[in-house]
């Protein structure tokens, strides 16, 4: 690591890379497996099964991992996460060797595999936005903080997709999931530049102990609908790509690249993002980036190639990536700082609760409907979205 880099440049840089590597596991293994039901002739409501199941113990944990986080800081819960997710890459690996002809073993143990990997980015991605949340110091601080913080996501979902397709088309599943298990290791490697917290005080009695009193914060459930809406669409573009794709003859590599040109856009907006901060009210971006999303859902169905994807998956990047710095720099300014792991967690359950139960409608619907009418569906109730999200602000931070 260079050494011109300050203290916090390093902790943030290493706060990043920690972040890639674990979702970069999830989003190559929740990109092949898809892929791999449907090639082995499972129907589209079985991959929306396998696709609800990696946010399924996200759900359970989430709450656990913001706890553990608001306890020990981020070297405890970062180890959990890299466990969880080697297991799940590991499951993912040893069930390419189960028979053709035992599907339902086969997709027992995909299922394992996705619920593994998911709760580990999860665990991860709850501790270090908790933790990149304390190195900023004011309002616009934490927009610039959680646009570079954002990169990451963004970043893993080039490099886990595109990786997953090319090692699928060059060396097959087996190779693929055994080269993603090994990504979450080597966020390890930089776990050491963060420094340790001392102990967590004990809450004090006289305050509510439980985590849902955190939901009568001024402005949490309204921040917590919009961000339930921009996930849902986010979902829907992840779960309808791979189908169109396939129906369409694309390969996989074809299939990688569409989601690493969202992905790209993402980053594109989140790197700009820090030199506007100062400039840009939450609601205003929130509210134009859901209208954004439904004019974009409303036109994507009527691509037929797969640059035509690509250029639509860029323009829903550019939407989508801007929502993320703007609802962690609200939810961190009006939720008690002592509490700030319970609230990323509740915001985490509500994105992974819709990430396990939309992929089974979207699944139904899209069985029934087709997958223009899912586009259209998604956009009308994202664009409904625009109203309530011009009405998020950032009040005056709670005092503990």
């Amino acid at each position: 690591m260079p050494d011109a880099l300050s203290r916090p440049a390093r902790v943030l840089l290493a706060l990043i890379i920690g972040q890639i590597c674990l979702h970069s596991c999830m989003t190559g293994i929740r990109m092949a497996a898809p892929l791999q039901a449907l090639r082995q002739g499972h129907a589209a409501w079985v991959v929306g099964v396998l696709m609800g199941l990696f946010a399924a113990a996200p759900i359970l944990l989430a709450l656990q991992a913001g706890r553990l986080a608001d306890r020990h800081g981020y070297h405890r819960p970062m180890r959990i996460a890299v466990a969880l997710s080697v297991a799940g890459g590991l499951v993912a690996t040893l069930a390419t060797w189960v028979p053709v002809d035992w599907p339902t073993a086969g997709f027992a143990a995909m299922g394992v595999a996705a619920m593994l990997v998911g709760a580990g980015a999860n665990v991860g991605l709850i501790t270090i936005q908790r933790t990149a949340g304390r190195t900023a110091g004011d309002a616009t601080e934490l927009k610039r903080v959680f646009s570079w913080l954002g990169l990451a996501p963004a970043l893993s979902n080039v490099v886990g997709p595109v990786l997953a397709g090319a090692l699928i088309d060059l060396g097959g599943f087996r190779a693929a999931y055994a080269v993603l298990l090994t990504l979450p290791l080597i966020g390890l490697r930089w776990a050491n530049q963060i420094p340790r917290e001392p102990a967590a005080a004990p809450r004090s009695s006289a305050l509510p102990s439980g985590s849902w009193d955190l939901l009568g914060t001024p402005g949490l459930r309204r921040l917590l609908l919009v961000n339930w809406l921009l996930s849902a669409s986010w979902d829907v573009h992840a779960f309808l790509v791979p189908i169109l794709g396939h129906e369409r003859g694309f390969s996989a590599s074809a299939i990688g690249l569409v989601l690493g040109v969202f992905a790209t856009a993402v980053a594109a907006v989140r790197v700009a993002i820090p030199m506007l901060a100062h400039r840009l009210h939450e609601g205003q971006v929130l509210a134009g980036a859901m209208l954004w999303t439904a004019l974009v859902f409303a036109l994507y169905p009527l691509a037929r190639t797969a640059w035509l994807m690509g250029l639509f998956a860029a323009l829903l990047g550019l939407a989508l990536g801007a929502v993320q710095p703007m609802i962690m720099a609200t939810l961190h300014q009006i939720t008690p700082h002592d509490r700030h792991g319970e609230a990323i967690a509740l915001r985490s359950m509500t994105i992974n609760f819709s990430s396990a139960v939309m992929p089974l409608l979207f699944g139904a619907l899209g069985a029934a409907l087709g997958a223009s009418a899912l586009f259209w569906l998604m956009g009308a109730a994202v664009g409904s979205g625009s109203l309530p999200a011009r009405r998020i602000g950032a009040p005056p931070p709670v005092r503990t």
